[in-house]
């Protein structure tokens, strides 16, 4: 049971936030202002579903005292137990609704993903599984209206990626991706097997939210080793033959980020600039919680590229996603994009463990 008191506590912040939204200093504040709008809609969405939650409520113990009331006619308490029924069905998905709302927004939910996929043991055939995750992705942001950028790609001959690294551009991105981190293993005959044999080999992902001027990073120019390079690969012959493709270095972190992707140099290092600053925010992020005791929930590991999350099983059209056990007969579908009950299950499970570790309740 939701305490309705706790709610008109929270609920109370809405009208502070409005006054903040009418707030001259505000409104003159990008930043601030965008992020009083997210806390606003945040409240005005816990508003409406906690109305209803307590309105079912209501319905419910009218309902049941009608059923049991001796005096009431049949009919009406068949009426009623079929409304309670109704309404008990109804009543978890809006309480967890509720619950949801409670939780403290991860502001950087909202923001674009940045994904990067590589090839890992299997040789030409790890690199061709590198393609179909990218192709995988790339059909289900198509569904979803959200475009994909990329940023700097490595083909093989037949057809794969060594390497492939790409933006996904649209409100919630990095919510829907940032579970996708981590070792994906296919089982699958490939083409140039001529024995029939099944095949195992595997491709890392690693997805960290795209860096915006909130984060408000400031990196020296000495900082950085800037390389200019002649691009290979995609992009057609007047790419090949340009030094476009830029290589930026962090000298403090070691980190690197590279874009070949644009016939413009200017274009490609500012995209690589973006990725940079991506990579040494979400470090930044990890050694924050581990300097506060925190981890990272499960689901998003370590950042540890070894760990292995999924398996994907040709012969049979199975899919399993080993971090909640979850088994799909579908993988034709998956792999065009159909990822929405596998999303769904993760963002389920996330919510469960949050609800356990953020606000003490035990999963559903």
């Amino acid at each position: 049971m939701i305490d309705k008191t706790h709610i008109a506590k929270v609920l109370s912040k809405i009208q502070t936030a409005e006054d903040a939204l009418s707030d001259p200093a505000v409104m003159g504040n990008a930043t601030l202002y965008r992020k009083k709008v997210r806390e606003h809609a945040a409240l005005k969405k816990l508003e409406s579903v906690s109305h209803e939650y307590f309105r079912l409520q209501r319905a419910l113990e009218e309902n049941r005292a009608m059923a049991a009331a001796p005096e009431m006619e049949p009919e009406l308490a068949t009426m009623a137990c079929e409304e309670i029924e109704l309404i008990e069905q109804r009543l978890p998905e809006v309480e967890r609704a509720v619950l949801a709302g409670l939780l403290p927004p991860d502001p950087v939910d909202l923001r674009n993903a940045v994904v990067e996929i590589r090839a890992g043991t299997g040789g030409d055939e790890a690199a061709l599984f590198a393609a179909v995750l990218f192709r995988m992705y790339s059909r289900y942001c198509d569904e979803t209206g959200w475009k994909i950028s990329i940023i700097d790609a490595h083909e093989t001959e037949l057809g794969g990626y060594k390497e492939i690294v790409f933006t996904v551009i649209g409100d919630g991105a990095y919510k829907k991706f940032k579970f996708e981190s981590g070792g994906h293993r296919v089982q699958r005959i490939p083409e140039t097997e001529t024995q029939g044999r099944i095949h195992t080999s595997a491709a890392t992902v690693v997805v960290f939210p795209e860096a915006d001027e909130e984060d408000e990073l400031h990196i020296p120019e000495s900082d950085l080793r800037v390389d200019i390079f002649c691009a290979s690969g995609h992009g057609g012959q007047g790419v090949n033959t340009t030094y476009s493709a830029i290589r930026i270095t962090h000298l403090p972190t070691g980190l690197v980020a590279q874009c070949q992707d644009e016939r413009s140099q200017h274009r490609n290092k500012e995209k690589a600039m973006s990725v940079l600053c991506s990579r040494i925010l979400d470090q930044q992020r990890m050694a924050e919680e581990l300097k506060h005791g925190k981890t990272r929930l499960d689901l998003r590991g370590s950042g540890d590229r070894s760990q292995r999350i999924r398996t994907y099983n040709f012969p049979q059209n199975r899919m399993t996603d080993h971090r909640v056990n979850l088994t799909l007969y579908s993988l034709d579908r998956i792999v065009e994009g159909g990822l929405d009950a596998l999303f769904d299950a993760l963002q389920s499970h996330d919510m469960d463990q949050r609800l356990e570790v953020e606000l003490g309740m035990p999963a559903s």
